[in-house]
């Protein structure tokens, strides 16, 4: 599979490692630092890549979206276009401190960020993933708890994008745990800022995980 990443901070470095790792094509796009995106490459091996993110959008089955809330607006009208994609979202309205703006960018409809992309980028499959994990997990040797799989928690519209999805969740090493439509990012994205808040409260940070349990 093709994987566009658009950000290049830890949550996109790490994921693109991973799939890169797994045998997808990764395209690493979208830093102020061209170094470090040529790092982040070599780093990922012999299918990762290098380009812009127009490249890493019309080049790629599947998009993952890992940037700053502020910057979300003028890089989707940049981007190009986005029709039959996969978008996967994992931006937050958390500030570096943890603070700050947690339902979408703000607008009369009080939509979620994963809701606001999906206005933004109305041809695109929009899947909400990966914001009840940390890069830091990501980035580690392994996912595993003890002798469990932490849960990541994954929504959309749009059935078929998100059992690709769920594969990629799964080829991280976490179990995928799927939500229901893009409806439930807003509940997703509110989860996500309080166990965030709490990692860093009770100091656990950032060596805790969510695990769904069934009975």
């Amino acid at each position: 599979m093709k994987i566009g990443i658009i950000g290049a901070g830890n949550m996109g470095a790490a994921l693109g490692k991973l799939w890169a790792r797994a045998g997808h094509h990764v395209i690493f796009s979208y830093s102020r630092d061209e170094n470090k995106l040529r790092e982040l490459a070599a780093a990922a091996g012999d299918t990762a890549r290098v380009g812009t993110v127009q490249a890493a959008v019309a080049e790629s089955d599947v998009v993952l979206l890992a940037v700053w809330l502020p910057n979300l607006e003028a890089l989707l009208q940049t981007a190009g276009s986005l029709d039959g994609k996969i978008l996967i979202t994992c931006v937050s309205g958390l500030q570096p401190d943890f603070t700050g703006q947690t339902i979408g960018i703000p607008t009369d409809l009080k939509l979620s960020v994963a809701e606001t992309i999906q206005q933004l980028a109305p041809t695109a499959k929009v899947v909400e993933a990966f914001n009840t994990t940390f890069a830091e997990i990501l980035a580690s040797d392994s996912r595993q708890f003890g002798s469990d799989l932490p849960s990541v928690f994954y929504c959309g519209d749009d059935s078929e994008a998100k059992q690709v999805v769920s594969s990629l969740i799964e080829e991280c090493g976490y179990e995928a745990v799927d939500a229901g439509n893009l409806l439930v990012a807003r509940t997703l994205e509110t989860l996500a800022t309080a166990w965030v808040q709490l990692a860093v409260s009770s100091q656990l940070f950032p060596n805790l995980a969510l695990k769904a349990l069934r009975r």
